[in-house]
């Protein structure tokens, strides 16, 4: 009786809560820390907390690091408090996909450069992306979506237009993205000749796949890419390489960003590219160490915990797909917890057996029902993968060691 008092008399409801996703509000309230947010807080839902100052420093080191123009990739988290910080970090130029995107931009930075590298686009879409917000950047990978943008953008003169080559599957990468998307060196080299005479600069473009855990992998695909552009025998200007950039989560041993962009620079020099503008699409490990997720544990079955957030809300990643694991820390409410560690899985709120992260999280072993766990470098991609499944949906935002 004593738990089941001490877990409900902590209970806390709170009216309107800010919601996830694209949104944003205006105002968002700030902590010194996340554990003074649970202390004031204790929520009832999970949390996102955001830390604008390490976001800023994070752009601005990879926009110091790399010698061209740096985009970031706003599927990655699409808030409008991220957009000002990486802003304000020196990020000026975002990769979009749709026109929500392209407009959450535009509402923040309204003189930040779009580039709409979705390589299969609704006419629609181009139309808005270049009558209404000036769009002239856009990427392709098949000759249709050429003349789809010809004809939507009424034979513009002005495009820059970016020839998606598809590489060679990457073993490294945790995911594949030529797997969808990317023409076949021969078709490229078709493709480039086509756009040349209708563009005002032509472009290459890559992705390397998502967290790659060797750099090597950027090398390879500048040679696959010096081979395409030789063999098309086209004036090319730009060479976008994608993003890719990993990030160590919990016990990963992968390229830092430096490590990276040397890689970068050396094939870039060695095939001779040197002269050509370079772009790169960062997403993940611009946001990725800047923001958390706090979960409150609603119940204890042995070294499983039940949590109110899982892999249908902002845990995607480290569900059965991808098994990420993310490093953890819990807090009691102005109790101490044990030194003693243990192996933990988590499964979520939903009816779903889906729903289940197997980790393993290492926690204190006493941590039952009614404790919050933080788990960090959440800042990419778990706010753009929340569904409302079972009605799980509704989470927070605070920032973190920052003036609102």
């Amino acid at each position: 009786m004593s738990k089941i008092l001490s877990f409900y008399g902590n209970r806390r409801i709170r009216s309107k809560p800010s919601g996830s996703g694209a949104y944003a509000p205006a105002h968002l309230e700030c902590f010194v820390s996340t554990q003074d947010m649970v202390a004031a807080r204790k929520p009832a839902l999970p949390v996102y907390t955001l830390n604008p100052k390490k976001l800023q420093d994070i752009a601005a080191h990879f926009v110091a690091a790399f010698p061209g123009k740096t985009m970031f990739a706003v599927k990655t988290n699409p808030q409008a408090h991220v957009i000002k910080n990486l802003y304000k970090g020196g990020v000026n130029a975002f990769d979009v996909a749709s026109p929500e995107e392209m407009r959450l931009v535009k509402s923040v930075a309204p003189f930040a450069e779009l580039y709409y590298m979705h390589p299969v686009k609704s006419p629609e879409s181009i139309r808005e992306a270049y009558f209404v917000h000036g769009v002239r950047h856009f990427v392709l990978d098949h000759e249709d979506e050429l003349y789809k943008i010809m004809r939507e953008t009424e034979l513009a003169t002005d495009l820059k237009l970016y020839v998606r080559v598809a590489l060679p599957k990457n073993e490294n990468a945790q995911v594949d993205l030529s797997v969808k998307f990317g023409a076949t060196p021969d078709e490229a080299i078709a493709l480039l000749r086509q756009c040349r005479n209708v563009c005002e600069k032509l472009g290459v473009a890559f992705h390397v796949g998502t967290q790659i855990t060797e750099s090597s992998a950027f090398a390879n695909a500048v040679t696959v890419v010096k081979s395409v552009i030789t063999r098309s025998g086209v004036k090319v200007d730009i060479v976008d390489v994608g993003g890719g950039f990993p990030v160590p989560y919990a016990d990963e041993d992968v390229p830092s960003i430096i490590n990276c962009i040397d890689v970068i620079k050396t094939a870039v020099a060695c095939a001779g590219l040197e002269d050509m503008e370079l772009i790169a699409e960062p997403g993940r490990v611009l946001v990725a160490q800047s923001g958390s997720l706090v979960v409150r544990v609603e119940l204890r079955k042995g070294n499983r915990l039940y949590l109110n957030d899982g892999t249908y809300g902002g845990l995607f990643d480290a569900g059965p797909l991808l098994g990420t694991r993310y490093p953890v820390r819990a807090f009691r409410n102005g109790m101490p917890m044990s030194t003693e560690m243990a192996d933990f899985t988590f499964a979520g709120p939903t009816c779903d057996s889906l729903d289940m992260m197997e980790g393993p999280f290492s926690l204190p072993d006493d941590i039952d029902m009614g404790d919050w766990i933080e788990i960090d470098n959440l800042g990419a991609y778990s706010q753009s993968l929340r569904t409302n499944f079972n009605g799980f949906g509704a989470s927070e935002t605070v920032l973190i060691n920052a003036e609102n």
